[in-house]
């Protein structure tokens, strides 16, 4: 049976049995070409690698599956949608992710190398980036000087953030002014972080997360917390940020922001995964109202 691992469309196709050790981890990671991945290819006449691709994810606490066996694949530039009910297992699925729990069982891979046992410094250098639900800035620095200390990091790497800050730099400094003017906050460059309103500082996180300059968003319910007015305003931004090629998971509870913007949807349901296809097909799906309740989406 093929794994998603190698065919993008097996959305949940089983794994091998057994969580693969660090010596195939590494063996997998030697024989993946950076230049190819960086591409989206897998060489002349093969199919795109995914961007992002796990497989039969699965973690327990407990012996109760909060992820259960979760598989899908984005392709590059792909912008995929993740919804599901409140405990659904959407944000422990990130936290899997991005390293920051490790799974049961189950694969990981970006653009190719499976990132499975790495800790989540070392996927950020694969081109992963994550937002948060809560507000994740340096409320003490300035705006710029948020945006200045991701691309330190993304420049100098992890020790790059120990630099003073008059060492910073003129490429960081460059960068983070062209992610702070992309995001609309370019005027807002010398104020405090802390002293942004919800909304500014939504789009500060995603500054933040394009002047590290990942080539997979992970984007943890991005509208959480920001009122009405606002919302179109970080939709078209993140749609523009998408139009430029990134590749973006995101999680939201806005119905109407996730079938303006998705070009697939993943459904959650009590951690496992109900559907993942095209927005107009996870609507009409019974199954999916059913997990809503009955509501329509």
């Amino acid at each position: 049976m093929e794994s998603v691992m190698e065919n993008p469309s097996a959305a949940a196709a089983p794994a091998a049995e057994g969580a693969p050790g660090a010596q195939g981890d590494d063996a997998r990671a030697r024989d993946a070409r950076p230049g190819d991945a960086q591409r989206g290819w897998a060489g002349p006449g093969q199919r795109p690698v995914p961007a992002l691709a796990i497989e039969e994810l699965t973690w327990r606490v407990g012996g109760r599956a909060i992820v259960d066996r979760v598989g899908f694949a984005a392709e590059p530039g792909e912008l995929l949608a993740v919804i599901g009910p409140n405990g659904a297992g959407k944000t422990s699925l990130f936290n899997l992710i991005s390293g920051l729990l490790r799974p049961d069982e189950g694969r990981i891979a970006l653009g190719g190398h499976d990132v499975t046992r790495l800790p989540t410094h070392r996927r950020v250098r694969h081109g992963l980036g994550r937002t948060f639900q809560t507000s994740s800035v340096f409320p003490g620095l300035t705006v710029a000087e948020n945006a200045q200390l991701a691309a330190q990091v993304a420049l100098a790497g992890p020790l790059g953030c120990l630099a003073v800050w008059r060492r910073i730099g003129r490429p960081a400094r460059e960068r983070a002014a062209q992610a702070l003017e992309r995001c609309r906050l370019g005027h807002r460059a010398l104020a405090c972080a802390g002293s942004l309103s919800h909304g500014e500082k939504r789009k500060l996180e995603l500054a933040i997360l394009l002047a590290a300059g990942p080539s997979v968003l992970l984007l943890d319910e991005p509208m959480a917390g920001m009122a009405m007015e606002e919302v179109p305003e970080l939709t078209e931004l993140i749609r523009e940020v998408h139009r430029d090629g990134a590749t973006i998971l995101m999680v939201e509870h806005h119905m109407e922001v996730v079938l303006g913007l998705a070009q697939r949807v993943a459904v959650l349901h009590h951690g496992a995964l109900l559907a993942c296809d095209r927005p107009a097909v996870v609507v009409d799906d019974p199954t999916v109202r059913e997990a809503y309740l009955g509501e329509p989406l």
